[in-house]
């Protein structure tokens, strides 16, 4: 470790639970971050302020005025480039932290990609705001045995809960399925206020640094907190469920979805995801000289393609995915796809 970080991190390192060995242990660790909203943007923040020395932040959407108010990496310079999350987050914290590495990916987290996402990291953390991706996660690595936190927060109140594979009982031993869909609040229908997100953020950042400097109390169950009416709860899981799919049969369902191209309604958002197999670089420009003719083209940079036609709002990324505005139904959406950018 140099003189200058130990001058950047000198804070952390006079606290007993780090000191030096654990920040060699935080500048050798490789985290990836699964989303970056409101807590992928806090949890990653933290995580590079305090010195991690490989992190991989991966988000499909991109910035809208409302992302302001409680995710922090983001700015209005951002949102007038029309940015994608993941490459905002990226010359964000980069400037935050240049002597880390920092990579930002513009992708769709699913059950294709995850598990050379997670390869090789030390940990994962959840910054999703669905409970598909979350399951999708938690099969990946539990099979792979990687720790990995959840975050969640909504309204005034956030939990957090540290997986360790083969030790702490999993998501799936706590919820065998998915929540239906209306039963659980969202943002989008109950609101959320930002400082609740830091605070749910920081408990699970500060997870992370113990996971990896090895020291402290792990939260081996749920912590539950509200902001509004000052609770601070902690609930005890138990260790794995020797009939949970997951840990206790190693039935990884999510990992085992039908390959090819997926189409997901977006909660709250009047938006269908379409995504293509195979994905591949698609010609943005060229699009958008073809796109010209039929449809108002808005924005277009190196990575997304935006033009508005029948009353759609339509953002292509680079990677063939596109999420389409106007719409819940994923027939229209992958109509309009077809339609305009190809089958």
């Amino acid at each position: 470790m140099t003189a200058q970080n130990l001058i950047r991190y000198i804070r952390q390192t006079i606290f007993p639970g780090i000191g030096e060995e654990g920040q060699r242990k935080l500048l050798d660790a490789r985290v990836l971050v699964v989303g970056c909203g409101a807590n992928g943007t806090n949890i990653a923040n933290h995580l590079a302020r305090a010195g991690v020395g490989h992190l991989t932040v991966v988000d499909r959407d991109f910035i809208e005025l409302n992302n302001l108010q409680r995710q922090l990496l983001f700015d209005e310079h951002d949102l007038a480039q029309n940015l994608p999350k993941a490459v905002a987050a990226e010359r964000k914290l980069r400037a935050i932290n240049s002597d880390i590495e920092v990579r930002g990916l513009v992708s769709d987290v699913n059950a294709e990609n995850i598990e050379s996402l997670i390869a090789g990291m030390t940990l994962v953390m959840d910054g999703t705001d669905n409970f598909e991706t979350r399951y999708i996660l938690n099969d990946a690595c539990v099979k792979h045995g990687i720790p990995w936190i959840y975050t969640g927060a909504v309204s005034s109140y956030g939990m957090s809960q540290t997986i360790i594979p083969g030790k702490t009982a999993c998501l799936r031993c706590l919820f065998a399925d998915i929540p239906p869909a209306g039963t659980t609040a969202t943002c989008d229908t109950a609101g959320v206020i930002g400082p609740l997100v830091s605070v749910a953020a920081g408990i699970s950042a500060s997870e992370a640094l113990k996971l990896i400097v090895g020291q402290g109390d792990i939260n081996e169950g749920v912590v539950h907190v509200d902001v509004w009416y000052n609770t601070y709860e902690q609930f005890a899981t138990g260790g794995p469920r020797p009939d949970c799919p997951a840990c206790g049969q190693r039935n990884f369902e999510f990992l085992n979805q039908e390959i090819g191209g997926q189409s997901v309604s977006l909660c709250g958002r009047n938006a269908v995801q379409i995504r293509q197999a195979g994905g591949g670089k698609l010609p943005l420009a060229h699009l958008a000289d073809r796109l010209s003719a039929v449809a108002t083209v808005t924005a277009r940079n190196d990575y997304l393609l935006r033009f508005e036609v029948d009353g759609y709002d339509i953002t292509l990324f680079a990677d063939a995915r596109a999420i389409i505005k106007g719409t819940q139904e994923e027939s229209v959406a992958r109509g309009l796809y077809a339609k305009y950018i190809g089958a």
